[in-house]
């Protein structure tokens, strides 16, 4: 009983850092960032990151060592969505890592200059939607919970 209490609340606390992190993230990448601004929002795309590994692990240690069971999970089509979501959150961070690294580079050369608006703007949408897809996994969560 205890170890799924544990396992569910690590797993909370990563849902909810990984969510407040990308969130603070479209906050942070803006049309105007530059020099210092660029290199956080790299060192908070890498805890974003870090807190999403925690995610799958947290949910990988749910699924095997749970108190449902792997039988309950696996043989459920919500749960695949689910997996799913994450895994298409995962790969829509790729690109948005990537400029976030090319930017911050770029800011040590020259730390008055301020990425093109629109590639900006092209990540803000990508964060938006992957905080749109983050938004729905929870809602899968709960009719899953629900034996829907």
């Amino acid at each position: 009983m205890w170890t799924d209490a544990l396992l569910a609340y690590l797993h909370f606390f990563a849902i909810f850092g990984t969510f407040s992190l990308l969130a603070a993230e479209l906050v942070l990448c803006r049309p105007g960032i530059r020099g210092d601004a660029l290199h956080r929002l790299r060192k908070l795309d890498g805890a974003y990151g870090g807190l999403a590994a925690l995610l799958l692990v947290s949910g990988l240690l749910r699924l095997f060592f749970g108190a449902k069971g792997s039988a309950f999970y696996l043989g459920n089509p919500v749960f695949h969505a689910k997996i799913t979501l994450f895994v298409a959150v995962g790969l829509l961070s790729i690109a948005p890592t990537l400029r976030f690294g090319r930017w911050s580079k770029a800011a040590l050369r020259t730390p008055d200059e301020a990425p093109d608006a629109a590639a900006v703007g092209a990540v803000r949408r990508m964060i938006h939607i992957e905080l749109t897809l983050l938004a729905l996994i929870p809602l899968l969560a709960v009719l899953m919970a629900r034996g829907i």
